[in-house]
């Protein structure tokens, strides 16, 4: 039976380890902590397959280590109908190094890690009937509509087109316009389109139209854009559906051809975010409050909806940068779900450490550039350290502050995001990431750049990477459960614990997830309107005493409580204090209540009543003169001050006239 915070296997693994033909050593002594029953080889995909074939009948769960040959052993595992196989990389990420012979632990730990399950997500389905838009200038876009006709259901239209040979054939609609707005996806594309205009029919040398319009509509599946403008959408190239080629360059009007003609019928996309709309706090009483995700989005696939945001799954490209920056967790990532990852990196971290291995130092990679990259230092250079232990996500922007906070729990001594050299996309979400990170690992006490970006194209860049300092002395075993806050708050609570240093308030860059308020006191006139605001219950108040209170470990900074402040009196103050965490509710301001002078029933604050009263009396014709004693009504609850008005012969249009409005007349004597 596994104990809490233990790592061994929860079933009797087979491990298999193989020198790959003897180009790499295998260290049996660090290897028997792999997460199972090590059995090695030299030759296993081919003269030792027969013992694979003879662990499958033995109905016992398998790792192989080794994932160039996994479609050999998949297809060999599914013939003998078995479907419990995983595999890990130890060959490039391990063996094939100038540092093979201390490579041991991290093996082990490579090992032990593949055995965690990574659960598939959800798919989106996209249907696409074919209806294509081809939007470009001259005879090239008519042309590959030409070449598409028998494939698609093809419709030209052409921005500001010059002079035009008229097709003699008109087997498809060829329509001038421009497009002044553009918003959808594969299957459910709308346009808005001005200067629209059919052909006229009569065209003879030069293709004419008729009269133009502006606000046309156009829906359609694809959009092919040939235009050579600038892209219709934000990240144009993650937008499912839209092809764009530069018509002067052939080569990319022959790719877009090609890939257009595929795009019919129904396809798969997972979905990568899963969403919690009443976690969101971006808005209450038309305040706005977090945009983190608004801010991030590089496809445009997040969109204010109310009180919270809304995610088009269908445009979700998937570099997880809400998730990793959301505060509440009402976004978090489902390729796959954090709380898998963080099993399989706890795995690898501790079993490193027991396996003998010191300062590990995490490198956070995706597969298309990072994975590439480790093959090529293994291959062609001196290959990775000994201690620097990879870590593949399905992109590096979807790491936030738990995986990282976690990561030093366990024992890392330093952690690298992998990033190339010229980002395709922006990386803000992820610096930020980093940037709180690091302001957080240094109050702690570990080494200054413990948390980087490497963003190189260099694959000898990667036999640099080094530990900034020693990694905790006795590291956390703590399990990862939840996700979103409760996650991240875990992880911290843990790394603090474990630390060099357990100082008191961190403070933390602007934006940050955690904080407190500063609250001009004196300014507050307890409206409480900042407590129905806020979204996560960190300002509170008290239903017998006119109180206002604030706990500290719910407060996610989203700004709400400030927006909505009537006087202005709250500021933020983004730290992390985990004291605070701790305590509870500190209270902000409380007061006497102010009881109804007919019922006794106490229905405001005292200095709020006085303050009232202080304005009016003497001063507002309805409370002056023979009419002074009806400021009365203010020192009553709302019910008696109905009552009363009702019953008293106050005529309310007996005040004095108001000015006569002034008019254009008035200016013109």
């Amino acid at each position: 039976m596994t104990e809490p915070g233990d790592i061994s296997p929860k079933a009797d693994r087979i491990v298999f380890a193989c020198s790959c033909e003897n180009t790499m050593p295998l260290d049996t002594a660090a290897l028997r902590g792999c997460g199972g029953e090590l059995r090695q080889s030299d030759h296993l995909c081919r003269t030792r397959l027969e013992a694979f074939r003879a662990a499958l009948a033995e109905g016992r769960p398998i790792t192989v280590g080794c994932t160039q040959e996994a479609p050999l052993f998949q297809e060999v595992a599914d013939a003998a109908g078995f479907s419990d196989l995983a595999f890990a990389n130890i060959r490039e990420a391990a063996g094939w190094s100038d540092a093979a012979a201390k490579a041991g632990p991290k093996m082990a730990a490579l090992l032990a890690a593949a055995s965690e399950p990574m659960p598939p997500a959800p798919l989106v389905t996209l249907r696409s009937e074919g209806v294509a838009l081809i939007y470009g200038r001259d005879e090239i876009a008519i042309a590959v509509g030409r070449r598409l006709a028998d494939t698609l259901d093809v419709t030209v239209l052409l921005t500001r087109p010059g002079d035009i040979v008229p097709p003699a054939l008109a087997d498809f609609p060829v329509l001038k316009g421009s497009i002044a707005g553009a918003k959808g996806h594969l299957g459910a594309f709308e346009l808005k389109v001005n200067d629209y205009a059919g052909p006229a029919v009569s065209s003879r040398a030069r293709l004419a139209f008729g009269p133009a319009r502006d606000g046309a509509t156009s829906r359609c599946d694809l959009i092919l854009d040939l235009s050579g403008d600038p892209p219709l959408f934000p990240a144009a190239e993650l937008r499912p559906g839209y092809l764009r080629a530069d018509p002067a360059r052939p080569e990319t009007v022959e790719r877009l051809v090609f890939d257009a003609s595929r795009l019919v019928g129904a396809f798969d996309k997972p979905g990568y975010i899963h969403f919690e709309a009443g976690l969101c706090a971006h808005q209450r009483n038309r305040r706005i409050g977090c945009t983190r995700c608004l801010d991030l989005c590089p496809t445009g696939a997040i969109t204010p909806a109310g009180d919270h945001v809304a995610i088009d799954a269908a445009v979700c490209a998937g570099c997880g940068a809400c998730a990793a920056v959301c505060p509440t967790g009402a976004a978090t990532y489902a390729l796959p779900p954090m709380e898998a990852v963080l099993r399989r990196l706890r795995r690898m971290l501790l079993t490193y450490r027991d396996a003998g291995g010191e300062a590990p130092v995490l490198l956070i990679h995706d597969q298309a550039h990072g994975q590439a990259m480790i093959d090529a230092a293994a291959r062609l250079g001196r290959g990775l350290p000994a201690n620097l232990l990879p870590l593949r996500l399905n992109e590096t922007t979807q790491a936030g502050l738990e995986l990282v906070a976690s990561a030093f729990a366990w024992g890392a001594a330093g952690l690298v995001f992998l990033q190339r050299g010229k980002p395709r996309h922006d990386t803000e979400g992820l610096r930020r990431t980093a940037a709180l990170a690091e302001a957080l690992l240094s109050g702690m006490g570990f080494a200054p750049g413990s948390c980087a970006i490497l963003e190189t194209d260099d694959p000898d860049a990667l036999g640099t990477i080094a530990a900034q300092g020693p990694a905790t002395g006795t590291p956390s075993r703590f399990i990862a459960m939840g996700e979103g806050r409760h996650l991240t708050a875990s992880a911290l609570r843990e790394l603090h614990r474990v630390a060099p240093l357990q100082p008191g308030p961190i403070p933390l860059p602007a934006g940050a997830p955690f904080g407190g308020l500063r609250v001009d006191a004196a300014g507050c006139t307890l409206c409480l309107a900042c407590v129905a605001a806020c979204p996560t219950g960190a300002l509170r108040d008290d239903p017998d005493v006119p109180t206002l209170r604030f706990a500290e470990d719910a407060c996610v900074q989203c700004g709400l409580c400030r927006a909505t402040c009537p006087e202005k009196v709250i500021a933020l103050d983004p730290r992390f204090d985990l004291a605070a965490w701790s305590a509870p509710a500190v209270t902000i301001k409380t007061e006497e209540p102010y009881s109804c002078i007919k019922c006794g029933r106490p229905f405001g604050t005292r200095s709020s009543i006085e303050r009232i009263i202080a304005k009016l009396q003497g001063r507002h014709w309805m409370f002056s003169g023979a009419a002074a004693q009806r400021i009365d009504v203010v020192r009553m609850c709302e019910d008696c001050r109905v009552e009363a008005v009702m019953n008293e012969s106050f005529d309310p249009h007996a005040g004095p006239a108001r000015p006569r409005p002034r008019t254009a007349e008035d200016l013109e004597e």
